[in-house]
């Protein structure tokens, strides 16, 4: 079994997801082999919260230039997207 904090990195602090936090929809870097029972799972452990959807999508990395201006990639990573229950909020700031 994984670890919680190895399934969930860090919570992803944007302006675009600081705003959907009024909705309760809060956004979290997670491990790549990482599936929803595991996110769901190792989320309500860590903050104590009760969640209500979990929504994830894996984010291509971008062509960047490296080291005297060869053509290189950012690697690719999993966002979730989690929806908590009426009545449960997450303190991140």
């Amino acid at each position: 079994m994984k670890s919680l904090f190895s399934v969930v990195k860090a919570p992803l602090l944007t302006e675009k997801s600081t705003k959907e936090a009024v909705n309760r929809k809060y956004a979290f870097w997670v491990d790549k082999d990482a599936n929803k029972v595991e996110i769901k799972q190792a989320l309500e452990k860590i903050y104590k919260i009760k969640i209500d959807k979990v929504s994830s999508l894996v984010v291509k990395g971008k062509m960047k230039r490296v080291r005297s201006n060869k053509p290189g990639q950012t690697m690719d990573w999993k966002k979730a997207i989690v929806t908590l229950k009426p009545g449960h909020e997450i303190k991140l700031t």
